[in-house]
């Protein structure tokens, strides 16, 4: 009997502050048991090695992979354990690669964070690595294009182009963590963000309490980040 063909959510990393954002969407997909093509922007492998000390190599991305996603928001290793099977990286230069075309069967994109320039180009539609091209076609294609924005202040001209990214369909979701979920711990802040990229993207996940319209519930713990 022939398997389903492989569908997976492209997950894209920008060179924006808040690589642990993207740890957490990805374990989240993973759990769900959903498949995942990664590409890692050539910025965001600064900010992974300043915010991690981990350095992503195209040549030993599982290792690297696997050592990110095993580590906590609060930068304790083997925090998680997490099978990376389900994911195919893509080097950011390839622009021969699968998710730069249309015709590749993905459910979507999320780009978890996305800096100002990532916002930018994808607006523009500059497609200036795989990242920006992907997102491009996620677009054209009327595919769910989720961008995690992660910056402040936002001037008027990333404003603008947040809006236009808006009225071209993609959900443009600010990395705010919300505190009514009873964060104790950094991780809850950081999952209940993840955990809002993976809502907009309508993959069930169970990272955060969910609002259940009692007040007080805050000193509740979550329903499960995994910890």
């Amino acid at each position: 009997m022939s398997q389903s063909p492989r569908s997976p959510w492209i997950v894209g990393v920008s060179g924006a502050s808040g690589t642990p954002f993207a740890a957490s969407v990805l374990r989240g997909l993973l759990a769900a048991g959903e498949s995942v093509d990664l590409v890692v922007s050539r910025a965001s492998r600064l900010t992974l090695l300043d915010e991690t000390g981990i350095a992503y190599r195209d040549a030993h991305w599982r290792e690297d992979l696997a050592a990110w996603l095993a580590r906590g928001a609060d930068g304790k290793p083997h925090t998680f354990d997490v099978d990376v099977s389900g994911v195919r990286h893509w080097a950011a230069g390839d622009l021969a690669a699968g998710p730069s075309s249309g015709s590749y069967p993905a459910k979507g994109m999320l780009i978890v964070p996305a800096s100002t320039a990532c916002v930018a180009g994808v607006a523009l539609g500059l497609s200036k690595d795989l990242l920006q091209r992907a997102a491009s076609v996620t677009l054209k294609e009327r595919r769910k294009l989720v961008v995690a924005v992660r910056e402040t202040p936002l001037s008027g001209a990333t404003l603008k182009q947040l809006v236009a990214l808006d009225e071209a369909g993609a959900v443009v979701l600010p990395a705010s963590p919300g505190f009514y979920a009873g964060a104790t711990h950094i991780q809850d802040l950081v999952d209940f963000v993840a955990g809002r990229v993976l809502d907009a993207a309508g993959v069930p996940h169970r990272l955060y309490r969910r609002w259940k319209g009692e007040l007080g519930g805050a000193g509740h713990p979550p329903d499960g980040s995994g910890r």
